[in-house]
């Protein structure tokens, strides 16, 4: 191959990855129940955001939650993982995505509980909720507010 198609190729393979938004890169492994039906719609809004997701269906999310390595008290119905975080609940992919980009040291995002109006969980009569940044030492700070 010539030096000037090399260049070429390797300045295009260069620019097309950084045009792809940060979700085409990363692959999301989520743990869930294979009964919650809430967990397959947050699933579906990921896979909308242009996150790839793989499903590891389990069948004690508290302990695949532990094993992981997000605090207990932030649990909700699923764990994931990605790019190196672990993310708890029903966290909105653009939350998700500016994890990704801004790269804090942290454990990970988490909506602890199930708060009507976040991905996953629409409804009539959504709540406020925050998005918590979780801390390597467990501790946690207001990452986002929905």
């Amino acid at each position: 191959m010539s030096k000037p198609v090399a260049v070429f190729l390797t300045v295009f393979a260069l620019a097309t990855s950084l045009a792809l938004p940060a979700a085409a890169a990363d692959v999301v492994d989520v743990y869930k129940s294979p009964y919650c039906g809430c967990c397959g719609k947050w699933i579906d809004h990921l896979k909308v955001a242009g996150f790839a997701v793989r499903t590891h269906e389990v069948n004690d999310v508290p302990a695949a939650r532990q094993r992981l390595g997000m605090p207990e008290q932030l649990g909700s119905c699923h764990t994931a993982k990605v790019g190196g975080y672990l993310v708890e609940g029903h966290v909105p992919a653009a939350d998700i995505e500016r994890l990704l980009k801004e790269k804090p040291k942290a454990i990970g995002l988490a909506v602890p509980a199930m708060p009507p109006g976040s991905p996953g969980m629409e409804s009539p009569r959504p709540v406020p909720y925050q998005t918590l940044l979780v801390q390597p030492d467990g501790k946690t700070s207001v990452y986002a507010r929905h």
